[in-house]
Formats: structure tokens, C-alpha cells, sequence
């Protein structure tokens, strides 16, 4: 297959299968009143999908150093369409909403990495890092397309039709890898045990990308699980006001975020990585620690600090997994990128926790609140820096 179709059927099987990530923080605000939950509670039901991704991500990823990695994918994919079926038929509370979102994150965990695996050993092409660019973008592309399909869905079918409908996603990213992905060989046999990362924690270039990515994972979920939730308090308090809905203001901040990973990967490989993860970072923890206490101002005004936070966000992103992918050691880059996964989801699951804790801490819904969450998040720049800038000297990955 020609490289451009082998990328263009890679990333559209990704926004396909990231579809149901963010249906829930999207229709958060409904799932409350419904269910009663406490901000707390929905911050668990937001993270445990993360927790799923973690607890998996780490032998399923490396795992993809031993065999094909369309298999892994294919699997991930059938787990997402089933636990997006099984919320839309089953869930009913704290509880069942708990145990299918972790089982989606185990899916996701399948799909994200060995996804890209399966792409980059497939692709012989020129410039891998602006591929891993546009394979993690995509991410951002199916998030946007989720947010916007769910808000969609649930006003007019109710909220089981936006799970149905990223069963969906998740059932063509099936087909399209099932199809148009090669049959390769099983990798060459490598030495030690699945799960040994003693030879990614020695190499201290790829830790410092890991530990960043760590951080920008941190933040990034964070604001995706609660975004519409101060969205909707902000529009609350302007009435009247003639900007589109939350959940369409939450896709659009997600489709500026795929543009500004794919822009940020390219600047990455002309005035060094290091440097553009460093601006993005810290540009994005800033204004994390002001934005939640404009949440009773205009929503014109919440709306553009969204979306400038989502840009900031993700401009980082593409550059800091290409940069873990490029300082991985030979024969083991699915290991180093099962590492990545785990140090950035593990931080995805805490996050929105740590949000929802810090909203009922602050008051609830208020500007106390949303500032108290957004400094969380923000606070994550500050050991992301310090460990890329400690960690990933100038090396192979900085401008490759």
C-alpha cells in the first residue's frame, strides 16, 4: 500500500476508535442530574477510563515487539466497540458507568500505541516524526468529532445514541485495519522479559520525553473531562448569549488542538523539540492557573480561554511522542512507547480526580472552584519542565 493511504487509514481508524473517549465528560453535566453524582463521583467515572488504559497499556503495547501489532490493534478495537455498547444498553449509576469505562480504556489502550507501532513498521517513507504527528493529531480529530456527535445525539435520542454511535466509530476502525493493513511477519525475538523497562529507565533521553508527556497528559485530560462542565456554568451566567453550545465549543478547542500538534511537530523538527515542548508546556500551566476564575465572566470571554488553552495544550503533543519514539533504543520501541502510555495515562486517570476533588474543595461550581481544578492542572508544567530540561539533552530525538 502507498504510504499516504497506509497513514490515511491509520488515522482515520484512530478518529474512529477515540470517538467514545470524551462522550461522557461531554454529556457530564447530564449524567449528574440523572444520576445524582457529586463532582467528585464524576471525576472517577472521567478517570477510571485512563485507569483501564494504564493497567493494560504497559504489556499490550510491549507486547507489540513480539507480534504484529494489527493484532493488538484489532482486539482494542472490538473491546471499544463492545463496552460502548454494553454503556448505552446497561449503565445506570456510579457503578455500571465505572466498570464499562474501564473496560473502553483497556480498548483504547490496544488501539492508541500499537496503532502507531503498526504504522510506523509499515511506513517507508520519508520524516517517521511528521507521521507520529499526524497519527496522534488524529486523536484529537475523533475527540472533536465525539464531543460534537454526542452533544448531537443526546439532545435529540438521548444520551445511549451518542454510545451507539461511537460503538460505531469503533466497529469501522475494525474494518479498516481488518482490510487495509498488510499481514506482516512476527518481529525478530527479543531478548528478556515483556514487561522489562530497565533498559527505557536507562535511557535518560527517552525519560525525559515520558516524564514531560507525563505532565502535558496531566493537564490535558484534566481540562478534557471537566471542559464542559465549566463550559456550561459560564453560558449559565451569560443568558442570551448567541455562541454555539458547549459540547460544539468543546469540539471546536479539540479540532484546533489537532491543528496546533501537527503545526507544533513541524516547528519541533525546525527549531528543536526541547524547545517547543518547553514554550508549550509552561504557556499552557500558566494560563491553567488563571482560566477557572474567569468561570462567572462572559462566555465569550470562557470560550476564547478554552480555546487558546487547548492550543497551548496540544502543541506539545506530537513533538513529545515523537521524541520518545526517536530516543528509543533498537528493538525497543514498543517497550519504550508502553512506557510512555503508561506514565501519560496513569496521569490522565489522576487528573480528573484530582479536578473533581478540587471543584468540591473550592465550593462546587464556582469561580473558587474552577480555579482551584485549573491550578492543578497547571501546577503539572512546573516537573515536566524540570525533567526534560534534566533528563533529554541535545540527542538523536531533538531534531529528527
Amino acid at each position: 500500500m502507498p504510504s499516504i493511504y497506509l497513514v490515511a487509514v491509520m488515522c482515520l481508524s484512530l478518529v474512529g476508535s477515540v470517538m467514545g473517549v470524551f462522550a461522557f465528560p461531554s454529556l457530564l453535566i447530564l449524567f449528574q442530574q440523572e444520576w445524582g453524582l457529586t463532582n467528585t463521583e464524576a471525576g472517577w467515572i472521567n478517570g477510571i477510563y485512563f485507569a483501564g488504559y494504564t493497567i493494560s497499556v504497559a504489556w499490550l503495547s510491549a507486547l507489540a515487539d513480539r507480534i504484529d501489532a494489527k493484532r493488538i490493534f484489532l482486539l482494542g478495537s472490538g473491546i471499544l466497540l463492545l463496552s460502548n455498547l454494553a454503556f448505552a444498553l446497561l449503565a445506570e449509576g456510579f457503578w455500571t458507568a465505572l466498570l464499562f469505562q474501564g473496560l473502553a480504556g483497556v480498548g483504547l489502550a490496544a488501539v492508541y500505541m500499537p496503532g502507531l507501532k503498526a504504522l510506523l513498521d509499515r511506513y517507508h517513507g520519508a520524516k517517521p516524526p511528521r507521521v507520529s504527528a499526524f497519527y496522534t493529531a488524529s486523536f484529537g480529530l475523533g475527540s472533536a468529532l465525539g464531543y460534537a456527535v454526542s452533544g448531537w445525539s443526546a439532545a435529540r435520542f438521548g444520551w445511549p445514541a451518542a454510545f451507539f454511535l461511537s460503538a460505531g466509530g469503533a466497529a469501522s476502525a475494525f474494518l479498516l485495519a481488518l482490510v487495509f493493513l498488510e499481514k506482516r511477519p512476527p518481529p525478530p525475538p527479543q531478548p528478556g522479559h515483556l514487561l522489562d523497562f530497565r533498559p527505557v529507565f536507562k535511557n535518560r533521553e527517552a525519560m525525559g520525553y515520558i516524564l514531560a508527556y507525563g505532565a502535558h497528559c496531566w493537564e490535558l485530560f484534566g481540562q478534557r473531562g471537566w471542559m464542559v462542565a465549566f463550559l456550561t456554568h459560564a453560558a449559565a451566567q451569560s443568558a442570551g448569549s448567541a455562541l454555539g453550545a458547549p459540547a460544539t465549543i468543546a469540539s471546536l478547542v479539540s479540532l484546533s488542538g489537532m491543528a496546533s500538534s501537527i503545526i507544533g511537530g513541524e516547528l519541533a523538527m525546525k527549531f528543536g523539540r526541547r524547545k517547543l515542548v518547553l514554550a508549550a508546556l509552561l504557556g499552557s500551566g500558566a494560563l491553567a492557573l488563571c482560566i477557572g476564575f474567569t468561570a462567572d465572566g462572559s462566555y465569550a470571554l470562557v470560550a476564547s480561554l478554552c480555546l487558546l488553552h487547548g492550543i497551548l495544550i496540544l502543541g506539545d503533543s506530537a513533538a513529545l511522542t515523537a521524541g520518545a519514539v526517536q530516543a528509543a533504543l533498537p528493538g525497543r520501541r514498543g517497550a519504550t512507547m508502553a512506557l510512555h502510555s503508561v506514565v501519560g495515562f496513569a496521569a490522565a486517570f489522576f487528573a480528573p480526580v484530582a479536578m473533581g476533588l478540587a471543584i468540591d474543595l473550592g465550593g462546587g461550581a464556582s469561580p473558587m472552584g474552577f480555579g482551584l481544578g485549573f491550578a492543578v492542572l497547571g501546577l503539572a508544567a512546573i516537573p515536566g519542565a524540570l525533567a526534560l530540561v534534566l533528563l533529554a539533552g541535545p540527542g538523536r530525538a531533538e531534531n529528527s
